[in-house]
């Protein structure tokens, strides 16, 4: 077995013999006077450094980038949010939803009538759930400290359904309701009403109801990039919309 030096140094065979040999340094002429090019597999120390030094600084920066994403995405909403605003007074908007469907799918004989009151007591609640799970989560009260509607921008662009509110009116009624909401004078006609009567106010202030929900829904859409939020919101319009359809054939 032998070791081998480098220029000027003796390397010993397993003769014992001296013999010198010589390490061709890179990048020098080869033996048909041809220069060796430095590739990656031969850099200095230095551009190793730089290139390692770069690539860390680059993978920092798509950290912190994502980082930020994640923190935005996950803080929790503060008490006068629009996403707070949103969860407390729609779960309002949706129990009144569920108060009337309950009174008429009591009331009407008619199958159709009776299945899309039952859709609507189910999704709404469970939808109501998932709010005050937010509202929970976020570690805010369910009772707003502010007026009902006060997170909904006035200015908000409106739908252009007919019977949808105008930009002067959008966060409340003349009445100071909710956009949509019956009165308690329209909840006691119709807890009062029997047969037809009873089905075609309920269709209408079901119609009602459900532009004002839908109305309610594009205002968070405009003001938050919360996934979950946009995610109900965006529900929300989906199936008041296909439900309003519904209504209006029925009625």
């Amino acid at each position: 077995m032998s070791e081998v030096g480098v220029r000027g140094h003796v390397a010993h065979a397993s003769s014992g013999a001296p013999v010198e040999t010589e390490a061709e340094p890179d990048g020098h002429d080869g033996p048909a006077g041809e220069s060796t090019p430095k590739g990656p597999g031969h850099w200095g120390k230095l551009e190793v450094t730089l290139v390692a030094t770069a690539l860390a600084l680059v993978a920092l920066l798509a950290a912190g980038l994502v980082g930020a994403g994640v923190a935005k995405q996950w803080a929790s909403p503060g008490d006068h949010s629009p996403e707070a605003g949103f969860a407390r007074d729609m779960q309002t908007h949706h129990a009144q939803a569920v108060e009337m469907s309950l009174i008429i799918r009591d009331k009407t004989s008619d199958p159709t009538l009776r299945a899309v009151s039952y859709d609507i007591i189910t999704a709404q609640q469970q939808q109501a759930g998932q709010m005050y799970g937010w509202l929970t989560q976020w570690g805010l009260n369910q009772t707003s400290p502010d007026g009902a509607m006060s997170w909904m921008d006035t200015t908000t662009s409106m739908s252009d359904m007919e019977g949808s509110a105008t930009p002067e009116d959008a966060a409340l009624q003349a009445d100071g309701l909710m956009p949509g909401m019956a009165s308690e004078t329209e909840m006691d006609l119709l807890e009062a009403a029997t047969g037809q009567e009873a089905e075609r106010m309920f269709l209408t202030l079901m119609i009602k109801h459900h532009q004002g929900g839908i109305q309610m829904a594009d205002a968070i859409l405009e003001q938050t990039d919360r996934g979950e939020v946009v995610a109900l919101a965006s529900a929300i319009r989906s199936a008041q919309s296909t439900e309003i359809k519904q209504l209006t054939s029925l009625l």
